[in-house]
């Protein structure tokens, strides 16, 4: 596109950072006026590459991963919580909430980024996951997310079963390992400078307005 500022994101649709950081810079674009001037593109990262089919239970697994007491989970989970509501997205964490597997939903993303739907089908995906209490490991899940924004059914539900296209999602995940990315979100304005971490608005305004400026 003539004139626009191409920004990558790379995100796993089970972490909730990625959907603050994702709205915040969208707030930042609107607000510096650079709507249709701004070209994002999501990449896959798995948080739990091993995460068993069966997922586990959310508290469960920040304790083991981050040694986090309950106490800490809870006010993590409302920190969230009120993150969310000033960006207008519900997080509804409940009791045996999972951490689930999402290398399906990565394929999926990659098919819909083909299909010009990647960022409509990435929204859904987390509203699925953190506002309606859906499992989007489960496949019927993600057939009824896919069908939501428009993609064909048949060819997604094809996509799932194509061992090339878990390929590629695996190699895409292992270059950006390379490239250094250790955590998400991570984003990068025109493969030049990147930011870690959901960064607060006026943040994100100030790059964009500096890397527009020749735009």
């Amino acid at each position: 596109m003539k004139n626009t500022l191409k920004v990558d994101i790379v995100s796993d649709v089970a972490c909730p950072w990625c959907i603050v950081g994702y709205l915040r810079l969208q707030q930042a674009i609107t607000e510096t006026g650079l709507q249709g001037r701004v070209d994002i593109e999501w990449h896959p990262f798995e948080i739990n590459p091993d995460m068993p089919p069966e997922g586990e239970e959310l508290n469960a697994h920040i304790a083991r991963k981050y040694g986090s007491t309950p106490e800490e989970c809870r006010h993590f989970r409302a920190q969230l919580t009120q993150l969310g509501t000033e960006l207008s997205f519900a997080f509804d964490y409940y009791d045996g909430m999972k951490v689930v597997n999402t290398r399906d939903a990565h394929i999926l993303l990659e098919y819909a980024q083909e299909q010009g739907k990647q960022t409509a089908l990435i929204q859904r995906l987390f509203a699925a996951l953190f506002s309606e209490r859906k499992d989007i490991s489960n496949r019927q899940i993600l057939e009824q997310e896919a069908a939501s924004v428009g993609l064909n059914v048949d060819e997604v539900m094809a996509e799932l079963e194509n061992a090339a296209a878990r390929q590629r999602v695996q190699d895409k995940e292992a270059f950006w390992i390379n490239q250094g990315v250790s955590g998400v979100p991570t984003v990068i304005f025109n493969q030049t400078s990147a930011l870690t971490g959901a960064q607060p608005v006026e943040f994100y305004k100030q790059v964009l307005e500096e890397l527009t400026n020749d735009l």
